[in-house]
């Protein structure tokens, strides 16, 4: 499988996957795993597939195996799987286990929270709604930030959400150098 070929597979799995399926503010679902994906591109084909794929087995009737079965690398599938919500598990806690699986799960939870934090998907929320995500993100960007290096996050950023590049370089200033 050339790898070209593997990502429009892996997009089509994706599309298929989450047909008729819309985000909180009513944009098909397919969008926003494809801005994940958009800003794993600098990382490498298989990021931008995990991106494509990593809400499937959480929000699909997909598993790792079937995605296995249908010739998604292991690698890909453990990195889906590293950041797919498990019941029971408090959120906090899913993130923090998330910096244990290594830098691309890292890398691939920075571009899913880059985009869940993007200023045109909260501007559709109540305000207590959009209040309660973003310190949410925010929390989250304070585990998985320290675990990456900071021009990775810059990278993703740029090309999901400039709007929290203001919020890196305040963090990296206030770092100990």
């Amino acid at each position: 499988m050339s790898h070209a070929k593997a990502i429009a597979e892996v997009d089509a799995l994706a599309e298929a996957a989450h047909a008729g399926q819309c985000d909180k503010i009513g944009v098909p679902y397919i969008e926003h795993v494809r801005a994940v994906a958009a800003g794993l591109a600098p990382f490498g084909d298989h990021l931008v597939m995990a991106g494509l794929l990593h809400d499937v087995i959480e929000d699909t009737d997909w598993t790792a195996d079937g995605l296995r079965e249908a010739g998604v690398p292991d690698h890909v599938v453990a990195l889906v799987e590293a950041v797919t919500n498990e019941r029971g598990v408090p959120y906090e806690e899913k993130v923090a286990r998330i910096t244990g699986h290594g830098r691309d799960a890292v890398l691939l939870k920075v571009a899913d929270n880059a985009h869940n934090s993007h200023p045109d998907r909260s501007v559709m929320l109540s305000e207590e709604q959009r209040t309660r995500l973003a310190a949410k993100y925010r929390a989250a960007r304070d585990v998985l930030w320290p675990a990456v290096e900071g021009r990775d996050i810059e990278t993703i950023v740029r090309i999901v959400n400039p709007s929290l590049l203001d919020e890196l370089r305040e963090r990296q200033n206030q770092e100990p150098s």
